[in-house]
């Protein structure tokens, strides 16, 4: 494989997302049937005919993407990840430039060298493009990982007892993610968007995130 090749490839999937890094899980649901003789109304029995109705209903919006880029603490996350990701582009630049000055070594020498030495070299050329291609790829996962757990610590610790607490405080039947929402200019006070991300503000600025393995 030639140098080249591998660095033109990395950088057009780009430095997390070009090396397979794990960020989602496909879940798969099995229903299994089994029929127990009950008819429908009987298997309905359990369920309550009471609903509630558009008075009793107090709902409200909340953007996720904008409490991504506006609260100071994701803000901070996302820098931390960055830094990470620098310091492996700086790493990725350095080994490129090692690798293309031994092939072109490589190349120069093969009047110079027996067969069988040549043979040898591409075999060891080749060998430190896989290793470093490993190495790069299990960096990369390592800071995805370490940016993942720290985004849970922020979701469980400080962004979920935030919303909770404003469901409560305003006594909330309903919170909708605004990605899944479409909001009318006329519905005053329904987007908490902004509330949600000042009360973030206050209650926590920054979480460390974990030095990802290998840095």
């Amino acid at each position: 494989m030639k140098t080249n090749t591998i660095i033109q490839k990395y950088k057009k999937t780009g430095l997390i997302a070009g090396i397979a890094v794990l960020v989602a899980a496909l879940c798969i649901w099995g229903f299994s049937r089994s029929d127990n003789g009950a008819s429908l109304n009987d298997s309905l029995s359990e369920v309550s005919e009471k609903a509630p109705t558009l008075s009793d209903l107090r709902v409200a919006v909340v953007s996720m993407d904008k409490i991504q880029m506006d609260s100071a603490v994701l803000k901070d996350l996302h820098k931390q990840r960055e830094s990470f990701e620098k310091k492996l582009k700086a790493k990725l630049e350095k080994e490129q430039k090692a690798i293309e000055k031994e092939k072109t070594d490589i190349e120069k020498s093969q009047d110079v060298l027996s067969q069988e030495a040549l043979q040898r070299r591409v075999v060891e050329y080749q060998r430190r493009i896989n290793n470093f291609q490993r190495d790069l790829a299990e960096k990369a996962q390592s800071v995805e990982a370490s940016y993942q757990d720290a985004l849970t610590t922020i979701q469980k610790k400080h962004l979920d007892p935030v919303i909770e607490g404003i469901i409560a405080k305003k006594k909330l039947s309903l919170v909708i993610d605004g990605r899944m929402a479409r909001v009318g200019k006329d519905v005053e006070g329904l987007d908490i968007t902004d509330e949600v991300i000042k009360s973030l503000n206050k209650k926590v600025s920054s979480v460390k995130m974990a030095t990802p393995k290998g840095f």
